[in-house]
């Protein structure tokens, strides 16, 4: 690869230089920043590759949370290379059939089971179930790759190596003694990790490259200072899990009401996800508050006492201008935030990863990819505005409208959707294809 122009990172506040933590420097073919389903499925196609991996994830433990569910058939392609599809198929649900409605009466029906594709259907799985799947997965390869409770607060790009630094709290993983092979397919010692002493021991690491899959308010990304266009949309709601008590089944249910959206889909062991429009941000709501407005937009009776996640958002999109920072990468919701309504986030996330791993792996081994990079970068840029694009849309359907408007609106979509090149388009954007 040719060598970019070396870039220094100022470390953030309190933070030392990178080189100045204590301890030794674990070399590594490329630090992943970030242990979210990103980063974990790209640490996996490069250690079956044979790539020396190391992951930096912060949280000391992965979230109980469900939080995002969605996983479109792209997404479990790009998931084929890790050997986890076929889990994460059997585990999910399997939602094969969309509905939209207005109370109890019918307004469409879409099929995905038409949509040319080896997984005709979104699957649905709670993101701490499929997180813990991949990690299962990647210490299968390499039981120490990934490395919890590490903070990193300072990058360095040389210009032929990326420097890290960081702290960790007590009990954190760290680097090996004695000359041990980091991260890798092939024995007890992949990662060489021992446990560190200390309340806040200090980390650094060499690396080829460094890949910051570490969120929507990436850390990484501000240390960059990589210049990001966003945006605060006006859309909030409020959402959670309760028993299914609907009877759909597998089926994925929009209610377009005149008060707002409420969307309803299934998920393993008898519960359902439910998501409500709100004119405001609800964040003070409870479960009694939410059960209230499915039942008043719906007709459908939840349980509050059986509400096991509550969460209220608004939505909020970024995207960098450049995603490649020299031998820096951003990846995931670090190089693209996207509306949580339509479930994209995970899948656009895993196609990054699956279309970099094979350049990194190349460039570890000393092949020129600068040119590929460029090309890789404008991709997921790209593929990151259809999908943002295509929230946007799925978004102003659910927004309120008076009711006359209302029925208007949803007779026209009634019809549009009863034939079938338009239903068959649909299922095609719904399921990100």
């Amino acid at each position: 690869m040719a060598e970019p122009a070396p870039a220094s990172v100022r470390p953030v506040t309190g933070a030392g230089a990178a080189g100045d933590s204590a301890g030794e420097v674990l070399k590594v073919d490329v630090a992943i920043i970030g242990g979210g389903p990103v980063g974990l499925a790209l640490a996996i196609l490069l250690v079956q590759e044979g790539v020396r991996v190391t992951v930096l994830e912060r949280r000391a433990e992965r979230s109980s949370h469900s939080r995002a569910i969605g996983i479109h058939p792209p997404g479990l392609v790009a998931l084929e290379g890790t050997g986890v599809s076929g889990q994460l198929t059997a585990e999910g649900v399997q939602i094969r059939q969309g509905a939209a409605r207005t109370r109890n009466r019918s307004l469409a029906s879409i099929r995905f089971s038409r949509t040319p594709t080896p997984y005709p259907y979104v699957l649905a799985l709670p993101q701490e179930r499929t997180e813990t799947i991949l990690e299962e997965r990647l210490r299968s390869l390499a039981p120490n790759a990934l490395q919890r409770g590490r903070t990193v607060t300072a990058l360095v790009d040389t210009g032929s190596s990326v420097l890290l630094a960081g702290s960790g709290a007590a009990g954190a993983r760290g680097t090996s003694s004695g000359g041990r092979s980091p991260a890798g397919p092939g024995g007890p010692d992949d990662g060489g990790a021992d446990d560190v002493a200390g309340e806040d021991a200090g980390f650094a690491v060499h690396a080829a490259f460094a890949v910051a899959a570490d969120g929507a308010r990436s850390p990484v990304r501000s240390m960059l200072g990589a210049p990001v266009t966003e945006r605060t949309l006006r859309d909030h709601y409020l959402m959670g899990d309760f028993p299914d008590t609907t009877g759909d089944g597998p089926t994925g249910v929009l209610y377009l009401e005149p008060e707002g959206i409420v969307e309803s889909f299934p998920l393993p062991g008898g519960t359902r996800r439910w998501v409500a429009h709100t004119r405001s941000l609800r964040a003070d709501a409870d479960a009694k508050v939410l059960a209230s407005m499915v039942q008043e937009r719906t007709g459908q009776q939840l349980s509050a006492a059986g509400n096991s996640m509550l969460s209220a958002f608004s939505v909020r999109t970024a995207l960098p201008r450049q995603l490649v920072h020299g031998r820096t990468i951003l990846a995931g919701d670090a190089a693209h935030e996207v509306s949580p309504i339509g479930g994209q986030g995970l899948t656009l996330g895993w196609l990054d990863a699956a279309a970099l791993a094979p350049l990194l792996t190349a460039g570890v081994r000393g092949e020129s990819i600068e040119a590929q990079l460029v090309q890789w970068d404008r991709r997921r840029r790209r593929a990151a505005r259809i999908a943002s694009a295509q929230a946007r849309l799925n978004m102003a359907l659910g927004r309120p409208l008076p009711p006359r408007l209302m029925r208007v609106r949803n007779t026209a979509l009634s019809a549009l959707f009863r034939t079938q090149p338009v239903g068959d388009l649909v299922a095609r954007r719904f399921t990100m294809q």
